[in-house]
């Protein structure tokens, strides 16, 4: 019988190593991975753009140049002439100025805190279940929408002059004041009427927060025999401690700026824009017959960034405090 032979299957040589059928791997170059991103900026960049141009054409163009605008001297038809700080000193030494100034201040000290403890008074009647809880939110919301046009504030003013509502309401009750708005006494009253009676912004932000608070810290307070101030106190204001601090701060900031309602009430264009008397020249209100009615836009440049200083500073102490009474969640901050 012959002998059958076997043959060993063939092995490849342990040091070749075997490629792909269609070839070698070869990695991706880096410029290539990077093309796609870079396309993303540009095209980032490019919807951007008018937002860009508005910013620097429309705010940041200005502001830099009303802070030239502040070292000379100014009046919108001769060339800028440069002065240094005399628009600061002037400023500084002008008794109207420094009158405009209490004036901003006491309207900030009392219109602001009105507007927001009517805002959270009302906020806490609109978080309890009712009929109608829509219908009312939306009407408290209302007068925070038309509030600031000058229609508004042309109907604020017939109703606080001489013989209309306020005068007719306050002859019934043995008052004879006259109008508000002719009395340079009563006259910042009426601006402090209106702008509280725009507090439907911030009650909306204190209604949101307060749906915030568990209705678990209540049941425990009531149970322990913690009875409504108690519980408003201890639990609701801590809890709510972050949007009161946003509305205080936002409000703060808007009643600094204040001018249309004060302008358009105190009696428009002429010797008697800032009211009788100057009882309603805001701030804001001197800022424009100084530039506009005055043609010292020099001066009213200076006055806007002293301004813009002021505001800033105002912001800063009250980020300072917040350490010391708004309580967040931990990690929130």
């Amino acid at each position: 019988m012959g002998s059958t032979v076997t043959h060993a299957p063939a092995t490849e040589s342990p040091t070749r190593r075997s490629e792909p059928r269609h070839g070698p791997v070869t990695s991706a170059r880096p410029a290539d991975a990077k093309r796609p991103g870079r396309r993303e900026t540009l095209a980032g960049y490019l919807f951007m753009s008018p937002w860009i141009a508005g910013f620097l054409l429309l705010t940041a163009g200005p502001m830099v140049a009303s802070l030239y605008f502040a070292f000379t001297d100014y009046n919108l038809f001769d060339s800028p002439r440069w002065i240094g700080l005399d628009n600061f000193s002037e400023m500084f030494g002008d008794p109207r100025w420094r009158h405009s100034v209490r004036v901003t201040l006491w309207y900030v000290a009392v219109g602001t805190p009105l507007k927001l403890l009517l805002a959270l008074g009302v906020a806490l009647l609109l978080a309890q279940k009712r009929r109608g809880q829509a219908f009312y939110r939306a009407a408290f919301y209302a007068p925070s929408l038309i509030g600031a046009s000058v229609s508004v504030a042309i109907v604020w003013k017939a109703i606080f002059s001489d013989d209309a509502v306020v005068d007719r309401a306050q002859q019934v009750f043995g008052i004879d004041a006259g109008g508000w708005t002719g009395d340079p006494d009563l006259i910042l009253y009426s601006l402090v009427a209106l702008t509280v009676w725009q507090f439907g912004a911030p009650m909306v932000i204190f209604l949101a927060g307060l749906k915030q608070v568990p209705r678990e810290l209540y049941e425990a307070a009531e149970v322990d025999g913690a009875g409504r101030l108690r519980r408003f106190w201890n639990i609701t204001l801590p809890m709510i401690s972050p949007v009161l601090f946003f509305n205080v701060l936002l409000e703060t900031i808007h009643s600094f700026q204040i001018f249309s309602s004060a302008y358009i009430v105190g009696g428009g264009a002429g010797g008697n824009a800032c009211g009788p008397a100057d009882g309603s020249m805001v701030y804001t209100c001197y800022l424009y017959v100084q530039g506009f009615e005055n043609s010292r836009m020099g001066l009213a440049s200076a006055m806007a960034w002293m301004l813009l200083v002021a505001v800033a500073l105002v912001t800063a102490v009250l980020f300072w405090s917040q350490k010391r009474w708004v309580h967040y969640e931990e990690g929130a901050r």
